[in-house]
């Protein structure tokens, strides 16, 4: 159980194997032990890096507001890569751990070796867009103010997950769940890298951005899961699993 230090925040991390890095984001109000499947299959043959967001799981829970956002998000890959020692990694995750590693490659792209995004978006474009997605957003902080963890949903991801508390699900909602502008979406002309986009074909909400970026992406690789919602790595492990190390084979040697 190793604490990485982000300026009093501790963010909690896990490297599993030796081998290539691949590092794994989870989704909003998940933690890393969704994951687990995923670790198994590869820390065999690579070094896989896990973690949990600040205010999920058992990174702390800062309680000022400020604490929560988009660039320190980032800022808490680079370090985790720093602390590994890796120049460069494959940068996944599901949901708004997607999100995210784009976000990272947009500021970062040097340490990316390839992209694995997994039922996820890419922002909004338009403001009017942005401001509804970002009123759920403060909703679903609000909600996690008023009944606490009786807020969270019951999503096959969130089922795994243990919080200490809903503080930190309600300050990352206002700082990371919302976005600010359209820069991750902006980026995605400028992508050169390897690019997995994954979706599950029951993850409805989720169809029309996968298609957008694989679209966008030139050369991504898009592959659909059958049978699968918005975790296809829970849903299916197997097919996910294959889909992955499919992709992983393929990247040129680093």
């Amino acid at each position: 159980m190793a604490k990485l230090d982000r300026n009093g925040v501790a963010i909690h991390y896990e490297v599993h194997g030796k081998g290539p890095t691949i590092l794994l984001s989870h989704g909003y109000s998940s933690t890393s032990r969704m994951w687990d499947d995923q670790v198994a299959a590869l820390k065999d043959r690579y070094q896989v890096i896990v973690w949990d967001f600040r205010g999920h799981g058992e990174s702390d829970y800062p309680r000022d507001g400020a604490q929560y956002s988009e660039a320190l998000t980032v800022g808490d890959i680079l370090a985790l890569l720093d602390t590994v020692g890796a120049k460069q990694a494959i940068v996944g995750g599901l949901s708004l751990g997607g999100y995210m590693s784009l976000a990272f490659h947009a500021s970062h792209p040097e340490r990316v070796r390839a992209l694995m995004l997994f039922d996820t978006g890419p922002g909004f474009k338009k403001d009017e867009a942005r401001a509804k997605w970002n009123d759920t957003a403060h909703k679903r902080a609000a909600d996690f103010d008023e009944r606490g963890l009786a807020a969270l949903n019951a999503s096959d991801e969130v089922r795994l997950t243990r919080h200490r508390d809903a503080t930190g699900l309600a300050g990352s909602a206002r700082g990371m769940l919302a976005q600010q502008n359209d820069r991750v979406i902006q980026s995605l002309d400028s992508i050169k890298v390897p690019t997995l986009v994954l979706v599950g074909a029951n993850d409805t909400n989720f169809l029309a951005a996968t298609d957008y970026m694989a679209a966008k992406i030139k050369g991504s690789t898009k592959v659909v899961i059958p049978d699968a919602g918005h975790a296809a790595n829970l849903h299916q492990p197997a097919r996910f699993n294959q889909a992955v190390e499919a992709f992983l084979a393929k990247l040129p040697a680093a």
